[in-house]
């Protein structure tokens, strides 16, 4: 169960730089000579900036959201290690006995 948080913690932070490097590579290559951002339209101006917008705080949520799935998964991990933990040690105390 625990490994579940972690593959989340991952893919969320992977997913999350992708789509901030998907949406830069967009502007980028939408630039002309003299620097400036070229579109067919306003409309499609609009539009197309409306979604990166949506996209860049869609990839900022993902990083973030990726901080307390990983935080989860240590205290599941750091539990069941002493959990494991107390029953060597009661197991120890038996054969001791």
């Amino acid at each position: 169960m625990r490994y579940i948080f972690l593959i989340l913690a991952i893919l969320c932070i992977i997913s999350g730089i992708g789509l901030i490097y998907w949406v830069n590579r967009r502007r980028f290559y939408r630039r002309n000579v003299a620097g400036l951002e070229t579109f067919s339209s306003y409309e499609s101006s609009l539009f197309t900036r409306f979604l990166e917008h949506l996209g860049k705080w869609l990839a900022y949520a993902l990083i973030i959201l990726s901080i307390p799935l990983w935080g989860i998964y240590s205290s599941e991990k750091k539990r069941i290690e002493r959990k494991q933990q107390k029953i060597e040690n009661s197991t120890l105390e038996i054969s001791n006995k």
